[in-house]
């Protein structure tokens, strides 16, 4: 098979190997996790029944494409322009070592003229008050060139991934770092083996008007399902990486906040599962439905379904998920949380969440009733967990600490779409060495 690699904007073909192999789709596999036979894992697809990503037509990715649409990249530039090669063909895209879509730093996004500190000194509380927002700043304002800095940020590190395409890493140290990658409106999508460094917003907004003393607002998530189909995430780590939240300076009171979420799943997206990935040191981590409005709903009701399965979920505040509308499928996962942790499953409007077999490690002093947060009134079912190494039913406790945020007991639906469920006992050691890149077998 041959292999295009991209140097620049040069093509260099490798030797062409006979016989390419017809795909192979495997059905079970050693422990819970159920992978294809395919020798290349660049050619797997995901195995039938294995969570929402299976329904209907299943997620092959790029399995199908042929020699000369089958690329290897070392930079963004290259990896960019191996997304939109080949036109609609479909595509495999490998990824070596760690490429970088901020390479030069956030100076090589400003505007000419911004410039931070006049911006603080602009709108800072004592001058500006928090009454008034700054939609109305003039393009000339700091407001205005800070805006026009993010603009440029936006084109240059969010990336579009077209139909029918696996993007995967080689080996074991492959990764994105600073990317936002943005899976939308299209269908049969695949990632896997790699590290998802989060994208740093250079250029949050201040909103005075955000609670009672105003907020830092960011933008981009690491990954984006927006209105896709069919999408498998497996084996892929995404963390702060170099940039933690915990290093973030305050300004006007307030946190920097320079990262959103890790994974969002939005906008009538459908048909996902997220497999034996790590998710870790993070705030706000997966947003499944990203709002409550009626106009959002429209699009959002009867779609949304998605599964998590044996993926670690590590030193996290929030959002494992916090799940709108969906049908949200949650099992052996493993979730080991600190001293900042506020809760795992957000149950919000019209959400319809399955929570079995996952295994959850707290610090002392923090309680199994804080796993669940009630966004809304929506039923939910949650057995077979543990706490700590006990079995805990995290409805109950959660209802007896927190009478006023009572929650109903029964989503309503039963998940068919699994492959073999471990007990809750087994996750922990089964998800703590399997999980995350660098671990795809």
């Amino acid at each position: 098979m041959q292999t295009t690699r991209w140097h620049g904007h040069a093509i260099r073909r490798g030797a062409a190997l006979a016989g390419c192999t017809a795909l192979v789709v495997g059905l079970t596999a050693a422990g819970a996790e159920a992978r294809p036979l395919h020798r290349d894992p660049a050619r797997q697809t995901l195995a039938a029944h294995d969570g929402w990503a299976s329904y209907g037509t299943g997620t092959t990715g790029g399995a199908a494409a042929d020699a000369a649409h089958v690329y290897t990249v070392t930079t963004w530039a290259e990896f960019k322009a191996a997304l939109v090669a080949g036109g609609t063909a479909p595509r495999i895209i490998k990824v070596e070592g760690t490429i970088d879509a901020v390479s030069e730093g956030c100076d090589a996004f400003a505007a000419p003229g911004y410039d931070f500190d006049a911006y603080l000194a602009a709108y800072a509380p004592e001058t500006w008050g928090y009454d008034t927002d700054l939609s109305a700043e003039p393009d000339d304002s700091p407001e205005g060139l800070r805006r026009a800095s993010a603009a440029q940020q936006d084109q240059a590190i969010k990336a579009s991934v077209p139909a029918d395409t696996t993007i995967i890493g080689v080996g074991r140290n492959a990764g994105i770092k600073g990317a936002s990658l943005q899976i939308k409106a299209v269908d049969n999508v695949i990632v896997r083996n790699l590290t998802f460094e989060s994208p740093v917003d250079c250029f949050p907004q201040w909103d005075p008007t955000d609670g009672d003393t105003g907020n830092w607002n960011s933008e981009y998530d690491s990954t984006v399902v927006y209105g896709a189909t069919h999408v498998w995430l497996d084996h892929n780590t995404f963390t702060d990486g170099e940039h933690p939240d915990s290093a973030a300076p305050v300004y006007f009171g307030m946190l920097y906040q320079q990262h959103d979420g890790q994974l969002d799943i939005v906008r009538g997206a459908d048909y996902v599962t997220a497999s034996w990935n790590v998710f870790r040191d993070h705030d706000k981590t997966i947003l499944i439905g990203n709002s409550d409005s009626e106009s959002t709903a429209v699009g959002d009701r009867g779609h949304l379904k998605a599964t998590f399965h044996h993926n670690l979920f590590k030193n996290l505040v929030e959002r494992a998920p916090r799940v709108r509308f969906g049908q949200v499928d949650v099992y052996d996962n493993h979730f080991v949380a600190d001293e900042d942790y506020a809760y795992s499953f957000g149950v919000g409007k019209e959400s319809a969440l399955v929570v079995e077999h996952n295994a959850l490690t707290l610090p002392a002093g923090v309680s199994a009733a804080k796993v669940l947060k009630k966004w809304s009134e929506a039923p939910v079912t949650a057995a077979h967990n543990r706490v700590n190494g006990k079995t805990v039913d995290l409805i109950a406790v959660h209802n007896a600490e927190l009478p006023a945020e009572t929650l109903a007991a029964g989503a309503g639906w039963t998940p068919a779409l699994r492959t073999k469920v471990d007990p809750a006992r087994a996750v922990p050691g089964l998800v703590d060495r399997g999980a995350g890149a660098g671990r795809l077998r």
